[in-house]
Protein backbone atom coordinates (compact mmCIF):
# COMPACT_ATOMS: atom_id res chain seq x y z
CA UNK A 1 0.00 0.00 0.00
CA UNK A 2 1.48 3.55 -1.08
CA UNK A 3 0.43 5.11 1.87
CA UNK A 4 0.68 2.86 4.11
CA UNK A 5 4.24 3.75 5.91
CA UNK A 6 6.57 1.05 7.45
CA UNK A 7 6.00 1.26 11.59
CA UNK A 8 8.15 0.30 13.68
CA UNK A 9 6.79 -1.75 16.57
CA UNK A 10 8.00 -2.87 20.22
CA UNK A 11 6.07 -5.90 21.33
CA UNK A 12 5.97 -6.50 25.25
CA UNK A 13 5.97 -10.29 25.74
CA UNK A 14 7.33 -11.54 22.22
CA UNK A 15 7.03 -14.88 23.27
CA UNK A 16 3.68 -15.27 24.52
CA UNK A 17 0.56 -16.61 22.34
CA UNK A 18 -0.23 -12.56 21.25
CA UNK A 19 3.30 -11.84 20.68
CA UNK A 20 4.11 -14.63 18.70
CA UNK A 21 0.98 -14.07 16.48
CA UNK A 22 2.38 -10.81 16.35
CA UNK A 23 5.17 -11.71 15.12
CA UNK A 24 3.70 -14.28 12.40
CA UNK A 25 1.86 -11.00 10.88
CA UNK A 26 5.09 -9.17 10.76
CA UNK A 27 7.13 -12.18 9.10
CA UNK A 28 4.13 -11.95 6.38
CA UNK A 29 4.13 -7.90 5.81
CA UNK A 30 7.75 -7.12 6.30
CA UNK A 31 7.49 -4.05 4.22
CA UNK A 32 4.83 -2.68 6.71
CA UNK A 33 6.13 -3.82 10.23
CA UNK A 34 9.43 -3.54 11.59
CA UNK A 35 10.36 -4.98 14.56
CA UNK A 36 12.44 -2.68 16.87
CA UNK A 37 12.21 -4.28 20.18
CA UNK A 38 11.18 -7.61 21.67
CA UNK A 39 10.79 -8.67 25.88
CA UNK A 40 9.96 -11.97 27.26
CA UNK A 41 9.74 -12.44 31.30
CA UNK A 42 11.35 -16.12 31.26
CA UNK A 43 11.50 -17.76 28.17
CA UNK A 44 15.05 -16.94 27.15
CA UNK A 45 15.01 -19.45 24.43
CA UNK A 46 12.56 -18.71 22.41
CA UNK A 47 13.02 -14.96 22.58
CA UNK A 48 16.93 -15.82 21.15
CA UNK A 49 15.51 -17.30 18.61
CA UNK A 50 13.22 -14.84 17.97
CA UNK A 51 15.75 -12.08 17.74
CA UNK A 52 18.10 -13.93 15.74
CA UNK A 53 15.42 -14.14 12.84
CA UNK A 54 14.16 -10.87 13.50
CA UNK A 55 17.04 -8.72 14.59
CA UNK A 56 15.54 -5.96 16.22
CA UNK A 57 17.11 -2.90 18.16
CA UNK A 58 16.88 -4.11 21.53
CA UNK A 59 15.60 -7.09 23.17
CA UNK A 60 14.81 -7.25 26.85
CA UNK A 61 15.06 -10.31 29.57
CA UNK A 62 13.02 -9.85 32.57
CA UNK A 63 14.69 -12.22 34.51
CA UNK A 64 17.59 -10.92 34.86
CA UNK A 65 18.67 -14.04 36.07
CA UNK A 66 18.73 -14.74 32.42
CA UNK A 67 20.74 -11.81 31.49
CA UNK A 68 23.96 -13.35 31.04
CA UNK A 69 22.14 -16.27 28.50
CA UNK A 70 20.47 -13.90 26.41
CA UNK A 71 23.25 -11.77 25.84
CA UNK A 72 25.91 -14.28 25.38
CA UNK A 73 23.57 -15.97 23.03
CA UNK A 74 23.13 -12.75 20.42
CA UNK A 75 26.91 -11.35 21.19
CA UNK A 76 28.13 -11.52 17.74
CA UNK A 77 24.62 -9.59 16.33
CA UNK A 78 24.00 -5.90 16.50
CA UNK A 79 21.30 -6.54 19.13
CA UNK A 80 21.15 -4.10 22.65
CA UNK A 81 20.20 -6.43 25.62
CA UNK A 82 18.95 -5.55 28.68
CA UNK A 83 17.31 -7.11 31.96
CA UNK A 84 14.49 -6.32 34.03
CA UNK A 85 11.68 -4.15 34.89
CA UNK A 86 13.22 -0.63 34.94
CA UNK A 87 14.73 -1.55 31.43
CA UNK A 88 11.40 -2.42 30.45
CA UNK A 89 9.88 0.55 31.27
CA UNK A 90 12.83 2.60 29.39
CA UNK A 91 12.91 0.95 26.31
CA UNK A 92 9.53 1.52 25.58
CA UNK A 93 9.94 5.14 25.06
CA UNK A 94 12.63 4.86 22.51
CA UNK A 95 12.24 7.46 19.50
CA UNK A 96 12.83 4.73 16.73
CA UNK A 97 9.68 2.95 17.98
CA UNK A 98 5.88 3.84 16.54
CA UNK A 99 3.57 1.89 18.27
CA UNK A 100 3.95 -0.21 21.61
CA UNK A 101 2.49 -3.66 21.19
CA UNK A 102 1.37 -4.48 24.95
CA UNK A 103 0.91 -8.56 25.21
CA UNK A 104 2.37 -8.91 28.59
CA UNK A 105 -0.15 -10.83 31.18
CA UNK A 106 -1.84 -9.16 33.82
CA UNK A 107 -0.98 -6.33 36.08
CA UNK A 108 2.81 -6.05 34.68
CA UNK A 109 1.73 -4.23 31.42
CA UNK A 110 0.24 -0.84 33.48
CA UNK A 111 3.90 0.52 34.06
CA UNK A 112 5.04 0.10 30.82
CA UNK A 113 2.10 1.36 28.71
CA UNK A 114 1.73 4.43 30.93
CA UNK A 115 5.55 5.19 30.04
CA UNK A 116 5.04 4.34 26.34
CA UNK A 117 2.31 6.55 26.64
CA UNK A 118 4.34 9.38 28.55
CA UNK A 119 6.40 9.11 25.49
CA UNK A 120 3.93 9.41 22.93
CA UNK A 121 3.75 6.05 21.42
CA UNK A 122 0.46 5.02 20.13
CA UNK A 123 -0.66 1.64 22.00
CA UNK A 124 -1.95 -1.50 20.42
CA UNK A 125 -3.35 -3.07 23.28
CA UNK A 126 -3.44 -6.72 24.34
CA UNK A 127 -3.08 -6.09 28.25
CA UNK A 128 -6.79 -6.12 29.06
CA UNK A 129 -5.97 -5.48 32.84
CA UNK A 130 -3.78 -2.15 31.92
CA UNK A 131 -7.08 -0.74 31.59
CA UNK A 132 -8.91 -2.36 34.51
CA UNK A 133 -6.28 -1.47 37.20
CA UNK A 134 -6.20 1.98 36.26
CA UNK A 135 -8.89 2.83 32.75
CA UNK A 136 -9.30 6.58 34.17
CA UNK A 137 -5.38 7.26 34.50
CA UNK A 138 -4.12 5.24 31.38
CA UNK A 139 -7.26 7.48 28.81
CA UNK A 140 -6.89 10.36 30.34
CA UNK A 141 -2.97 10.34 29.70
CA UNK A 142 -3.47 9.38 26.36
CA UNK A 143 -5.86 11.74 25.87
CA UNK A 144 -3.53 14.74 27.32
CA UNK A 145 -0.40 13.18 25.02
CA UNK A 146 -2.65 12.67 22.00
CA UNK A 147 -1.70 8.87 22.03
CA UNK A 148 -4.20 6.28 20.12
CA UNK A 149 -4.91 3.33 22.30
CA UNK A 150 -5.91 0.45 19.44
CA UNK A 151 -7.76 -2.85 20.93
CA UNK A 152 -5.91 -6.20 20.19
CA UNK A 153 -9.05 -8.23 22.06
CA UNK A 154 -10.91 -9.43 19.12
CA UNK A 155 -14.43 -8.62 21.39
CA UNK A 156 -12.92 -4.75 21.40
CA UNK A 157 -11.43 -4.68 17.87
CA UNK A 158 -14.60 -5.76 16.62
CA UNK A 159 -16.44 -2.86 18.56
CA UNK A 160 -13.59 -0.45 17.37
CA UNK A 161 -13.83 -2.24 13.67
CA UNK A 162 -17.69 -1.34 14.06
CA UNK A 163 -17.04 2.28 15.14
CA UNK A 164 -14.81 3.41 11.79
CA UNK A 165 -17.44 5.56 9.74
CA UNK A 166 -19.76 5.76 12.85
CA UNK A 167 -17.34 8.38 15.00
CA UNK A 168 -19.86 10.84 14.84
CA UNK A 169 -22.80 8.71 15.43
CA UNK A 170 -24.34 8.03 19.20
CA UNK A 171 -24.45 4.85 20.19
CA UNK A 172 -27.23 2.71 22.42
CA UNK A 173 -25.15 -0.15 23.59
CA UNK A 174 -22.66 -2.54 22.67
CA UNK A 175 -22.94 -6.47 23.37
CA UNK A 176 -19.94 -8.40 24.10
CA UNK A 177 -20.04 -11.66 23.10
CA UNK A 178 -18.37 -14.50 24.68
CA UNK A 179 -17.69 -18.18 23.87
CA UNK A 180 -18.79 -19.80 27.04
CA UNK A 181 -15.73 -21.55 28.03
CA UNK A 182 -14.96 -25.49 28.38
CA UNK A 183 -17.65 -25.27 30.95
CA UNK A 184 -20.69 -23.71 29.43
CA UNK A 185 -23.68 -24.92 30.59
CA UNK A 186 -22.37 -26.67 33.83
CA UNK A 187 -23.98 -25.96 37.17
CA UNK A 188 -21.66 -25.58 40.56
CA UNK A 189 -22.06 -29.56 41.71
CA UNK A 190 -19.75 -30.19 38.35
CA UNK A 191 -17.96 -27.09 38.95
CA UNK A 192 -17.02 -28.25 42.50
CA UNK A 193 -13.87 -30.75 41.31
CA UNK A 194 -13.20 -29.23 37.66
CA UNK A 195 -9.49 -29.86 37.24
CA UNK A 196 -6.93 -27.26 35.75
CA UNK A 197 -6.86 -29.47 32.85
CA UNK A 198 -10.02 -29.47 32.00
CA UNK A 199 -10.44 -25.76 32.34
CA UNK A 200 -7.32 -25.14 30.08
CA UNK A 201 -9.09 -27.00 27.14
CA UNK A 202 -10.89 -23.96 25.57
CA UNK A 203 -12.93 -24.75 22.99
CA UNK A 204 -12.22 -22.11 20.34
CA UNK A 205 -9.50 -19.95 20.98
CA UNK A 206 -5.79 -20.78 21.76
CA UNK A 207 -4.46 -18.23 24.33
CA UNK A 208 -2.19 -18.69 27.53
CA UNK A 209 -2.73 -20.64 30.56
CA UNK A 210 -3.89 -17.35 33.18
CA UNK A 211 -6.62 -15.71 30.36
CA UNK A 212 -7.96 -19.48 29.56
CA UNK A 213 -8.71 -20.02 33.11
CA UNK A 214 -10.11 -16.26 32.76
CA UNK A 215 -12.50 -17.24 29.87
CA UNK A 216 -13.52 -20.63 31.36
CA UNK A 217 -14.56 -18.40 34.73
CA UNK A 218 -15.94 -15.34 32.56
CA UNK A 219 -13.78 -13.40 34.80
CA UNK A 220 -12.04 -13.04 30.96
CA UNK A 221 -15.81 -11.14 29.82
CA UNK A 222 -15.76 -9.54 33.36
CA UNK A 223 -12.73 -7.59 32.64
CA UNK A 224 -13.22 -6.72 28.61
CA UNK A 225 -16.40 -5.45 30.32
CA UNK A 226 -13.82 -2.92 32.23
CA UNK A 227 -11.85 -2.56 29.73
CA UNK A 228 -14.65 -1.65 27.21
CA UNK A 229 -15.99 1.04 29.64
CA UNK A 230 -12.87 2.80 28.98
CA UNK A 231 -12.07 2.42 25.65
CA UNK A 232 -15.48 3.48 24.61
CA UNK A 233 -16.05 6.03 26.73
CA UNK A 234 -19.18 4.00 28.09
CA UNK A 235 -21.82 3.44 31.16
CA UNK A 236 -21.57 0.26 32.53
CA UNK A 237 -25.42 0.01 31.70
CA UNK A 238 -24.46 0.49 28.09
CA UNK A 239 -22.46 -3.01 28.10
CA UNK A 240 -23.87 -6.32 27.57
CA UNK A 241 -22.84 -9.65 27.55
CA UNK A 242 -24.21 -12.82 25.18
CA UNK A 243 -22.92 -15.93 25.16
CA UNK A 244 -21.81 -17.45 21.56
CA UNK A 245 -20.48 -20.72 21.43
CA UNK A 246 -19.03 -20.73 17.73
CA UNK A 247 -17.12 -17.08 18.64
CA UNK A 248 -17.96 -16.24 14.81
CA UNK A 249 -19.63 -12.92 15.46
CA UNK A 250 -17.36 -11.30 17.95
CA UNK A 251 -18.92 -8.23 19.24
CA UNK A 252 -21.85 -6.12 18.38
CA UNK A 253 -23.00 -2.21 18.33
CA UNK A 254 -26.66 -0.94 18.52
CA UNK A 255 -26.82 2.28 17.40
CA UNK A 256 -29.66 5.00 18.53
CA UNK A 257 -31.77 4.15 15.72
CA UNK A 258 -31.76 0.52 16.91
CA UNK A 259 -29.49 -0.64 13.83
CA UNK A 260 -26.72 -2.81 14.65
CA UNK A 261 -23.34 -3.72 13.04
CA UNK A 262 -21.66 -6.85 14.06
CA UNK A 263 -18.00 -7.77 13.03
CA UNK A 264 -17.39 -11.21 12.39
CA UNK A 265 -15.24 -14.22 11.10
CA UNK A 266 -12.82 -17.00 12.10
CA UNK A 267 -11.71 -16.67 15.57
CA UNK A 268 -8.04 -15.96 15.00
CA UNK A 269 -6.36 -13.73 16.97
CA UNK A 270 -4.07 -12.59 13.99
CA UNK A 271 -6.68 -10.42 12.11
CA UNK A 272 -7.65 -8.11 15.26
CA UNK A 273 -3.61 -7.84 15.38
CA UNK A 274 -2.93 -7.02 11.85
CA UNK A 275 -5.61 -4.43 12.35
CA UNK A 276 -4.17 -2.88 15.27
CA UNK A 277 -0.76 -2.65 13.64
CA UNK A 278 -1.55 -1.45 10.05
CA UNK A 279 -5.26 1.06 10.99
CA UNK A 280 -6.57 2.53 9.34
CA UNK A 281 -5.83 0.24 6.25
CA UNK A 282 -6.74 -3.63 5.76
CA UNK A 283 -3.81 -5.15 4.93
CA UNK A 284 -4.27 -8.40 2.27
CA UNK A 285 -3.50 -11.53 4.40
CA UNK A 286 -3.86 -15.53 3.59
CA UNK A 287 -5.46 -15.85 6.91
CA UNK A 288 -8.55 -18.83 6.17
CA UNK A 289 -11.66 -17.69 5.40
CA UNK A 290 -15.10 -18.28 7.00
CA UNK A 291 -18.07 -19.86 5.04
CA UNK A 292 -21.62 -19.86 6.20
CA UNK A 293 -22.16 -22.93 4.65
CA UNK A 294 -19.66 -24.33 7.36
CA UNK A 295 -21.52 -22.29 10.14
CA UNK A 296 -25.33 -23.04 9.34
CA UNK A 297 -26.48 -22.17 13.10
CA UNK A 298 -25.39 -19.38 15.25
CA UNK A 299 -26.76 -19.56 18.54
CA UNK A 300 -26.96 -17.21 21.89
CA UNK A 301 -27.63 -17.54 25.51
CA UNK A 302 -27.82 -15.63 28.68
CA UNK A 303 -24.89 -16.07 30.38
CA UNK A 304 -25.04 -17.53 33.66
CA UNK A 305 -23.75 -15.02 36.55
CA UNK A 306 -25.26 -17.23 38.93
CA UNK A 307 -22.95 -20.19 38.89
CA UNK A 308 -20.33 -18.29 37.43
CA UNK A 309 -19.84 -15.18 39.46
CA UNK A 310 -16.99 -13.78 38.57
CA UNK A 311 -18.96 -11.86 35.75
CA UNK A 312 -20.80 -10.26 38.53
CA UNK A 313 -17.71 -9.34 40.61
CA UNK A 314 -16.49 -7.59 37.97
CA UNK A 315 -19.53 -5.61 36.71
CA UNK A 316 -20.01 -4.78 40.96
CA UNK A 317 -16.62 -3.65 40.89
CA UNK A 318 -17.50 -1.28 37.79
CA UNK A 319 -20.53 0.01 39.47
CA UNK A 320 -18.37 0.81 42.37
CA UNK A 321 -15.38 2.74 40.92
CA UNK A 322 -12.15 3.78 42.24
CA UNK A 323 -9.90 1.10 42.79
CA UNK A 324 -12.20 -1.53 43.42
CA UNK A 325 -11.29 -2.96 39.65
CA UNK A 326 -7.55 -3.21 40.73
CA UNK A 327 -8.89 -5.12 43.84
CA UNK A 328 -10.53 -7.29 41.13
CA UNK A 329 -7.87 -7.92 38.92
CA UNK A 330 -4.94 -8.20 41.71
CA UNK A 331 -7.43 -11.02 43.90
CA UNK A 332 -7.89 -12.89 40.28
CA UNK A 333 -4.19 -12.80 39.36
CA UNK A 334 -3.91 -14.50 42.59
CA UNK A 335 -6.49 -16.72 42.64
CA UNK A 336 -5.43 -18.09 38.80
CA UNK A 337 -2.01 -18.79 39.69
CA UNK A 338 -2.71 -20.83 42.90
CA UNK A 339 -5.45 -22.88 40.79
CA UNK A 340 -3.08 -23.16 38.36
CA UNK A 341 -0.95 -25.12 41.37
CA UNK A 342 -3.80 -26.84 43.08
CA UNK A 343 -4.25 -24.53 46.20
CA UNK A 344 -7.36 -23.27 45.77
CA UNK A 345 -10.74 -24.75 44.12
CA UNK A 346 -12.37 -23.39 40.59
CA UNK A 347 -15.38 -22.18 42.39
CA UNK A 348 -13.11 -21.12 45.53
CA UNK A 349 -11.62 -18.59 42.99
CA UNK A 350 -14.82 -16.53 42.71
CA UNK A 351 -15.16 -16.33 47.16
CA UNK A 352 -11.37 -15.28 47.23
CA UNK A 353 -11.68 -12.42 44.70
CA UNK A 354 -15.47 -11.51 46.71
CA UNK A 355 -13.43 -11.81 49.78
CA UNK A 356 -11.06 -9.48 49.24
CA UNK A 357 -12.81 -6.56 47.73
CA UNK A 358 -14.66 -6.40 51.53
CA UNK A 359 -11.49 -6.29 53.05
CA UNK A 360 -9.16 -4.27 51.17
CA UNK A 361 -9.33 -0.50 51.34
CA UNK A 362 -11.01 1.31 49.15
CA UNK A 363 -10.02 4.67 47.75
CA UNK A 364 -12.33 6.72 45.65
CA UNK A 365 -10.20 8.80 43.61
CA UNK A 366 -6.94 6.64 43.30
CA UNK A 367 -3.82 7.80 42.26
CA UNK A 368 -0.78 5.95 40.32
CA UNK A 369 0.61 5.34 44.05
CA UNK A 370 -2.46 4.52 45.22
CA UNK A 371 -2.75 1.24 42.53
CA UNK A 372 0.44 0.32 43.77
CA UNK A 373 -0.93 -0.08 46.77
CA UNK A 374 -4.00 -1.47 46.45
CA UNK A 375 -2.56 -4.12 44.05
CA UNK A 376 0.29 -5.15 46.73
CA UNK A 377 -2.27 -5.09 49.76
CA UNK A 378 -4.94 -7.03 48.00
CA UNK A 379 -1.90 -10.06 46.83
CA UNK A 380 -1.28 -10.12 50.32
CA UNK A 381 -4.70 -10.70 51.85
CA UNK A 382 -5.68 -12.66 48.91
CA UNK A 383 -2.66 -15.08 49.60
CA UNK A 384 -3.31 -14.95 53.30
CA UNK A 385 -7.33 -16.63 52.58
CA UNK A 386 -5.51 -19.26 50.05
Amino acid sequence: MKDLQKRNIAILGSTGSIGTQALEVARQHKDLVGIEVLTAQNSADLLIQQAVEFLPNVVVIGNEALYDKVSNALASYDIKVYAGANALASVVQMDSIDIVLTALVGYAGLTPTIKAIEAGKHIALANKETLVVAGELVTELALQKGVSIYPVDSEHSAIFQCFVGEFHNKIEKIVLTASGGPFRGKDRAFLETVTKEQALKHPNWDMGAKITIDSASLMNKGLEVIEAKWLFDLEASQIDVIVHPQSIIHSIIQFEDSSMKAQMGLPDMRVPIQFALTYPHRVKSDFPRFSFLDYPSLTFEKPDMDTFKNLGLAFESLDKGGNMPCILNAANEVAVASFLQDKVSFLGMSDVIAECMNKVSFVTKPSYEDYVRTDEETRRIAQELI
